[in-house]
């Protein structure tokens, strides 16, 4: 379990996709990462949140770790469309005794948004994120959202669309601050939201 507030940014040293007719996102991958803070008390098989994924220490090099990617987190994220030297938000799975500074987060998407605008403020971003249309049933105002690993809070909901404010640590500490209009995000609603429809819709409540 992770929290949304982001410990070090990391960045992506290699991803290494499986080859042969099997290969793109129908396949597995290696995932090579570099962050100092977050291997500093890493195992094998610690849990590491990265660009809001949770992925399995598989090995560990000096400062670095390689977890292996799945397909079906290939096909769900935005891991597939990383290149060595990108930024990563990295967050080490939260302490039973730890603070839970942000919201209860899995690391397991949702979903792929896209940033439809951003629109800068005295010292904050105002900005609209595009969602897959059945994700907007789990989203509310005031409400959580993970984007990316980060927990924000929602401003503004519409049928496909949401909207957050980015304050100037978000956007220094992260990689939020640096992503344009079309820039893909890993979406992450409230596990609690799912909860409650499950066990709803298992009673008989919702149909």
């Amino acid at each position: 379990m992770f929290t949304g507030i982001i410990e070090e940014l990391g960045t992506v040293v290699a991803l290494e996709r499986a080859s042969g007719p099997a290969g793109g996102r129908d396949a597995d991958a290696r995932i090579t990462v570099r962050g100092p803070l977050v291997t500093s008390d890493a195992a094998l098989g610690d849990s590491i949140s990265v660009a809001g994924v949770c992925l399995t220490v598989a090995a560990l090099g000096e400062g670095t770790f390689t977890s292996d990617v799945m397909p079906e987190s290939l096909r769900r994220t935005s891991l597939g469309d990383l290149e060595p030297g990108a930024a990563v938000n990295l967050e080490r799975a939260v302490r039973a005794d730890g603070r839970l500074g942000g919201h209860v987060v899995s690391g397991h998407v949702d979903g792929v948004g896209r940033i439809l605008s951003r629109a800068p403020g005295p010292r904050w971003d105002d900005v609209v994120v595009a969602m897959p249309p059945e994700l907007a049933g789990y989203v509310a105002e005031k409400g959580s959202i993970t984007i990316s690993g980060v927990s924000l809070t929602v401003t503004t909901v519409g049928p496909d669309s949401f909207g957050v404010s980015l304050i100037p640590t978000t956007l220094a500490a992260t990689t939020l601050g640096a992503l344009r209009v079309g820039d893909p995000v890993n979406l992450e609603v409230d596990v609690m939201a799912k909860y409650v429809e499950r066990l709803l819709t298992t009673a008989g409540v919702l149909r």
